[in-house]
């Protein structure tokens, strides 16, 4: 191996994508920036896993965007060895396992196409136990700095995306840990999962809350908060609460704007690079 093809650091920010430009400049490609200037040294690539919006970009916009795969084997074919993937998810859903099972396969071929590939974990991943960190707690506060001025009669009502994997759990552990953390009126519900909506309303009428903000948990401000949350249509969270008797405003921005949600990942990648335990290294 040539001294120049060892030296060759790569990062690929794995993203389940957007098919909104304006979203994808602030929730995706800021995460992107933020991670450029924390690891001048590393080539920075983007990948998409969803693809729908893939093809989207490349129909509406004539724009080429790669998916997991072919980011990885573009990277093996430019000769890098060291390889990093920061997925930008939430949770370890079923996104998150798509991409732990092409690492997996990769560190584990015959002819091994790159010296070391590991990946980092998700945005809620580690519970605090042992030497690990408490992702959740991190997260609430990072949150803590967009959520309106605390007002018993105000709550804020989250909408995460939530799904039949097991790690859908993830969002009752973040109401308990928002709870921990004081923050009393602010709630979570899921779009295909649970916690629901129902039983957010529920909570809200027993606090005889009058106002409410909602807000997507999700990187992107895209397609589900802009329609399922705050669309016009009457199941949407939005509707449903007008109908329940609450004044509503939404704050339409994805966490990738928000700078706190940044630094968490570039966390993450730096515990991968430097911990291969908390980044799952093989």
């Amino acid at each position: 191996m040539t001294q120049e093809a060892a030296k060759k650091k790569a990062i690929v920010v794995v993203s389940f994508g957007t098919s909104y430009p304006e979203t994808l400049k602030q929730n995706i490609e800021s995460v992107e920036d933020r991670i450029r200037a924390a690891f001048p040294d590393y080539e920075v690539r983007r990948a998409f896993t969803s693809r729908m919006v893939i093809k989207r970009l490349t129909e509406r916009d004539g724009v080429q965007t790669d998916n997991e795969i072919q980011a990885l084997e573009r990277l093996r074919n430019e000769g890098y060895q060291e390889v990093y993937i920061q997925p930008l998810h939430i949770v370890a859903g079923a996104e998150y396992d798509k991409i732990k099972r092409l690492v997996s396969r990769y560190a584990h071929a015959q002819d091994k196409a790159f010296a070391k590939i590991r990946l980092g974990r998700p945005l809620l991943y580690c519970l605090g136990q042992e030497e690990h960190p408490d992702d959740y707690a991190i997260a609430v506060k990072a949150l803590a700095a967009q959520l309106p001025a605390a007002d018993p009669a105000s709550a804020v009502v989250m909408m995460g995306h939530g799904g039949i994997h097991p790690a859908n759990a993830a969002y009752g552990v973040l109401q308990l840990k928002l709870e921990d953390a004081g923050l009393a009126n602010v709630f979570i519900y899921t779009v295909e999962g649970y916690p629901s909506l129902e039983r957010i309303i529920g909570k809200l009428k027993e606090k005889q809350v009058e106002k409410v903000t909602l807000m997507p948990f999700m990187l992107v401000a895209g397609d589900h908060a802009t329609n399922d949350m705050a669309g016009e249509e009457e199941d949407s969270a939005k509707s449903q609460l007008l109908a329940a008797g609450f004044a509503v405003d939404v704050y339409l921005r994805g966490l990738g704007e928000n700078s706190a949600f940044q630094d968490i990942y570039v966390r993450h990648l730096k515990e991968a690079i430097n911990h291969p335990p908390h980044g799952h290294g093989h």
